[in-house]
């Protein structure tokens, strides 16, 4: 699975095809009456106050992959809705609640996809603008959370959704192309021939709205684990937390050393204190299949993991690039396991904060130990959620501050050949777009595939970012190609 913006995935003409969400229990749902996750009350408040100062902050997660053949629109009808009632996250009504965020979830029964043909898009420029207002469409503060489609044509199908980041994250996309196209598969096994497959028009002759509302279910596995359940446990394990907690030591530690929870991005990124600017988005590979694979080896021979590895090698280019000589950053931690939440949507991430030297005589080896022992305490300490911390050690600039205060420097790896369906994503074409409205600093989003290890960016737009991230994109590479 590549993650790659959607103005750069190559998406050809067809017809489009949208399935739109719709409760079948009245437009407002039930009242809300359950706690929500540390991120989704943070992430709607921001929304909240970005609303009532006219300044939208707005974001989605993304995904799209091929269907080869003729499409049969009605079984992929099926399958999106299929997504949705395997995934109560998805059916979750959002509202405030007491200060807090508080929701409830629409039965599995109680929601359907109607089906509108949006006509034909002849360029692949078309293609680009429909999908991106597509995707946008999604808002945190309203329902539904989840917006679905398709471009239709006569051999191949591109497969799209997208989600606001309340109810997903990036390893829930992987789950969710895998859910669809899983149950599509099953779906069309028996008959390839039937339903929309049959008007030799590509779907155009099913083109009226319609409704659907149980219809055939496909074969599925065990019903993964509830998002909602996994955030109200961790709220439970966390609600006699103090700021004097012994449980938040290794936080104070940091945040007194740093002097803040937001460890800065330590290279000129030309910006103004306090202002977001547009986005530039890129991927690019860095290290072929074969060189990422000698890469880890080298990280195995001497000890350590290929994730603290890359770790290493961004925080020495950090440094010859004129950073500090304690490398200190944050690090988004997936809270799955392996047990029931291993194949469920939701955001499952918590941020953790990690330091360790750097120094300028410090080679490789000695930069990865560091790492790796930093990595070992700073997972000692998951239990405690990034957002529970800040609430406790900095309430003052919890309450105020709407998004990043600065440019953060941010560490982020994903091997995508570890997912629900990885080896179906070349053959699918399997892609993750992430995009955001504006940002303050810089973000690099490492991700391997069956084809090396790409890095998908987003940077403010200014000059002098550019010169930065392109010199550090170069340092970092070299470091890890000599480290092999």
């Amino acid at each position: 699975m590549l993650q790659i913006s959607v103005e750069d995935s190559e998406i050809g003409p067809g017809e489009a095809h949208r399935w739109h969400l719709v409760p079948l229990t009245g437009a407002d749902g039930p009242a809300p009456r359950r706690m929500t996750g540390y991120n989704q009350a943070k992430h709607f408040t921001v929304a909240q106050h970005a609303q009532s100062v006219d300044e939208p902050i707005r974001s989605y997660v993304a995904s799209s992959f091929e269907l080869t053949g003729r499409v049969d629109l009605d079984a992929l009808a099926a399958a999106l809705l299929h997504l949705v009632r395997r995934h109560e996250v998805l059916r979750a009504v959002y509202q405030p609640l007491g200060g807090d965020l508080g929701c409830e979830v629409l039965d599995a029964e109680e929601v359907a996809v109607k089906h509108v043909y949006a006509g034909p898009l002849e360029t692949p420029e078309e293609v680009t603008r429909h999908l991106q207002e597509a995707f946008g469409e999604v808002d945190t503060l309203s329902w539904p959370l989840i917006t679905m489609g398709a471009v239709v044509r006569a051999e191949s199908t591109t497969v799209w959704f997208s989600c606001d980041h309340l109810v997903t994250d990036g390893l829930s996309s992987a789950i969710a192309v895998n859910d669809i196209a899983t149950a599509y598969r099953s779906l069309t096994a028996a008959d390839t021939g039937r339903g929309d497959a049959d008007s030799g028009d590509t779907g155009r002759a099913d083109a009226d709205s319609r409704d659907t509302g149980s219809g055939e279910t496909p074969a599925a596995p065990r019903q993964p684990g509830s998002y909602l359940e996994f955030s109200r446990a961790q709220r439970r394990a966390n609600r006699a937390m103090r700021a004097d907690d012994a449980r938040l030591d290794y936080w104070r530690a940091f945040r007194d050393r740093n002097g803040g929870l937001f460890p800065a991005f330590p290279l000129d990124l030309g910006v103004r204190p306090g202002r977001l600017y547009a986005p530039v988005a890129s991927t690019e590979r860095l290290l072929t299949a074969r060189q990422i694979e000698e890469f880890g080896a080298a990280c195995r021979a001497r000890g350590g993991r290929l994730s603290m590895g890359l770790l290493a090698g961004l925080a020495i280019a950090l440094r010859q690039e004129g950073g500090p000589a304690v490398y200190r950053g944050l690090v988004p931690v997936n809270e799955r396991g392996r047990g029931d939440y291993a194949e469920s949507m939701g955001w499952f991430i918590n941020t953790l904060p990690i330091e360790f030297p750097v120094g300028p005589q410090a080679g490789f080896g000695e930069v990865l130990a560091a790492a790796q022992d930093a990595y070992g305490q700073m997972q000692a300490h998951a239990g405690v959620h990034f957002v529970k911390a800040w609430r406790l050690l900095a309430p003052a600039e919890y309450a105020r501050l709407h998004y990043w205060p600065h440019a953060v420097n941010f560490f982020s790896y994903i091997d995508f050949r570890r997912l629900p369906g990885a080896g179906q994503h070349t053959a699918q074409r399997a892609r993750l777009h992430v995009w955001v409205s504006g940002c303050n600093g810089v973000l690099h989003w490492l991700h391997r595939t069956d084809e090396g290890l790409f890095v998908n960016t987003i940077h403010v737009d200014t000059a002098q970012a550019r010169t930065t991230n392109r010199a550090l994109l170069d340092g970092f590479t070299r470091c890890l190609t000599e480290a092999s």
